[in-house]
């Protein structure tokens, strides 16, 4: 007998057959001896009908608060209350719960909350009752009793923190997709499903576009070693196992796992700014203070000893960035601010890399072999990014996807025809 957390978002469960569909699989789990709680999104399109309620009352400016937050949960709760009722018509016992009733604690930042403890007694009572836990995702309970919710995609981050509280055997995410794929089937028909992926890997590849999964689940399942697993509701199948480094080191590790891509990126340059000490802070300072976030960035020092400096951010941000900058150029003695929203990033991941030199050199060749030109690059030990132009994000997809012959399950690949460059 295992213990499981399963997790099913808003098209999972966006329609009552579909909630029935998911009542007949955890009747399946519980029938072959297993405890299994249950963590709920809102039924699909909901979330986004609270928000456009909440924008009607609201007043201009305003930013997230308590009041957003108790409307926001509600969602949740409709699903936890015929998710139950659809157990119970099976006779499965089952038993619903808030967020604040099964002791999820966050701070009380509003809209983007963290989770700060949870009090398993509840929960484990429950399990321990023979009865099925739903709960409902995305929310939990300040300190001074104010509903608070996690952010887009926090009821990913609840189920893995509950599979961590009650020492779960594993953490099932139960979406529209069957797995984690080395790209996405829609740029690349080749594209393969993972059948294991490390925790490093799957959050580079969260963290650089792929949707799948929230990047904050990642990092929490990592830090308290919870084994994920990424399911679909509708095909059945053993999906794509999340686990650590070393417990996949008796496998094969490929050089690379996967291509992940963002087409939501805009590339910013400030040019001619003066090569003196401080000068990126003064860039980046007012940058930070608009609370835009910046992902790569290349300086470029000139003879005259002036610099450019090239950096991205995501799209929505790129005329506040824009703004921003042409109001310190000034100041900064810069000669011009220019900018551009005709980019993308594609990235490629994988662990083998630490154990392998040329990597990115062979990425570099892919890439040019299709006459596509690289704007921007970033690496890490398990990681390479590039910038390229929009236009070329499908064919550099396929092109990379090909070289390093991800179609093919790793024992299968010839590593003679991966020209690895040194």
């Amino acid at each position: 007998m295992a213990t499981y957390v399963q997790k099913y978002g808003g098209t999972s469960v966006g329609t009552p057959e579909r909630i029935v569909a998911v009542a007949q699989r955890i009747e399946h789990a519980v029938k072959h001896g297993h405890k299994v709680a249950v963590v709920v999104s809102a039924m699909s399109g909901e979330t986004n009908r609270l928000v456009e309620l909440i924008d009607t009352m609201k007043a201009s400016g305003s930013e997230h608060c308590a009041h957003n937050d108790l409307v926001l949960s509600t969602g949740e709760q409709v699903t936890v209350g015929l998710l139950c009722l659809a157990l119970e018509k099976r006779g499965i016992q089952a038993k619903g719960f808030l967020g604040w009733q099964v002791g999820i604690y966050t701070d009380d930042a509003f809209g983007k909350a963290r989770i700060q403890n949870i009090d398993s007694a509840v929960l484990e009572n429950t399990l321990n009752n023979n009865t099925v836990a739903v709960i409902a995702g995305f929310q939990g309970v300040t300190q001074n009793q104010c509903v608070s919710t996690l952010g887009r995609g926090g009821s990913d981050t609840t189920a893995v923190a509950l599979a961590a509280a009650i020492d779960a055997d594993e953490c099932q995410i139960y979406t529209d997709v069957d797995g984690v794929y080395t790209t996405d089937p829609r740029v690349e028909a080749k594209a393969r499903k993972l059948d294991t992926i490390t925790f490093e890997e799957m959050l580079e590849m969260a963290s650089l576009g792929s949707k799948v999964l929230q990047i904050r689940s990642v990092e929490f399942a990592g830090k308290y070693r919870v084994p994920l697993r990424v399911l679909s509701s509708f095909i059945e199948g053993e999906g794509t196992l999340i686990t650590l480094d070393n417990e996949v080191k008796s496998m094969e590790q490929p050089l690379v796992s996967g291509i992940a891509f963002n087409r939501d990126e805009a590339k910013v340059t400030i040019r001619g700014v003066p090569d003196i000490p401080g000068a990126a802070y003064k860039i980046l300072g007012p940058i930070s203070d608009a609370n835009i976030d910046v992902d790569m960035i290349v300086q470029n020092i000139a003879l005259d000893r002036t610099t450019d400096f090239t950096f991205t951010v995501l799209r929505g941000d790129f005329e506040r960035t824009m703004a921003v900058l042409r109001a310190r150029a000034e100041e900064l003695g810069a000669r011009s601010v220019d900018g551009t929203c005709d980019i993308c990033k594609v990235s490629i991941v994988g662990v083998g890399m630490r154990s392998h030199a040329g990597i990115a050199s062979s990425m570099f060749a892919a890439l040019a072999e299709e006459s596509i030109n690289i704007q921007l690059i970033t690496t890490s030990e398990i990681k390479v990014s590039v910038v390229i132009n929009e236009k070329y994000l499908e064919l550099a997809v396929r092109a990379l996807h090909n070289v390093f012959q991800l179609d093919k399950a790793p024992a299968d690949r010839d590593d003679s025809k991966t020209p690895i460059l040194g």
